[in-house]
């Protein structure tokens, strides 16, 4: 028998199913009016689609759920239509649409290794780790020793990405962004790393007024 859920028990991440499709849940708020009875808001992610909806159910409203499971996997490519992973131990190839992933892509770096999720055996989407690591490839020359941390400029990271950084920020500086769940997918609240000649440089290390600058995404690249 199914496992079913009652609008009680939604948390973000699960997946139900409506009218015959599994649909992931985004976000949901619980709403008490003064007159009338509870109901429940949500934002749903389509598993085949990815498109996001809307929708209304009433408090206490039950759906079959859909369980979910994990697996690494190498990310390939991306050739426009569809995003191709392998799995690490079998090495068989998958893939997934490319319009399911268009929140998550301009965090990952081909070869990097990301947790693709299956919900009822099959490939639905992917985790990101929580943080990544990522070069800047254009951005106007920085001001050195400019350390105003609320005057900002574009810059493109390797992915295509295109983020807001400090000024004294260079091309070849390697960015840390700290991912983070959004509405509409993934997305990063902030926090970098600049680079030095021995690395990623930490923020604990020699107190580097550098290190530590919430950033933001303006844009993502084609």
């Amino acid at each position: 028998m199914a496992e079913v859920v009652s609008t009680n028990q939604f948390r973000n991440g699960m997946h139900i199913e409506l009218e015959g499709q599994t649909w992931r849940i985004v976000e949901f708020q619980h709403v008490k009016p003064g007159k009338g009875g509870a109901f429940v808001r949500t934002k749903l992610k389509g598993l085949t689609s990815g498109s996001v909806v809307d929708k209304t159910f009433r408090a206490g409203e039950k759906f079959p759920r859909v369980r979910t499971e994990q697996k690494n996997m190498q990310y390939l490519y991306d050739s426009g239509d569809e995003v191709v992973f392998m799995d690490e131990t079998t090495y068989e190839q998958l893939s997934l649409p490319h319009a399911l992933l268009e929140d998550e892509l301009p965090f990952m770096q081909a070869s990097s290794t990301v947790q693709v999720m299956f919900v009822g055996g099959n490939p639905s989407g992917v985790d990101l780790p929580a943080s990544v690591v990522l070069e800047v490839t254009d951005t106007e020359p920085g001001v050195k020793g400019d350390t105003v941390s609320n005057v900002t400029k574009p810059a493109t990271l390797e992915t295509g990405a295109v983020i807001q950084v400090p000024l004294f920020v260079n091309v070849g500086d390697k960015i840390k962004l700290v991912l983070a769940k959004t509405v509409g997918g993934q997305g990063f609240t902030g926090g970098w790393r600049g680079s030095s000649p021995s690395g990623i440089a930490d923020g604990s290390q020699r107190g580097s007024p550098h290190l530590g600058h919430a950033i933001a995404p303006t844009s993502v690249g084609a």
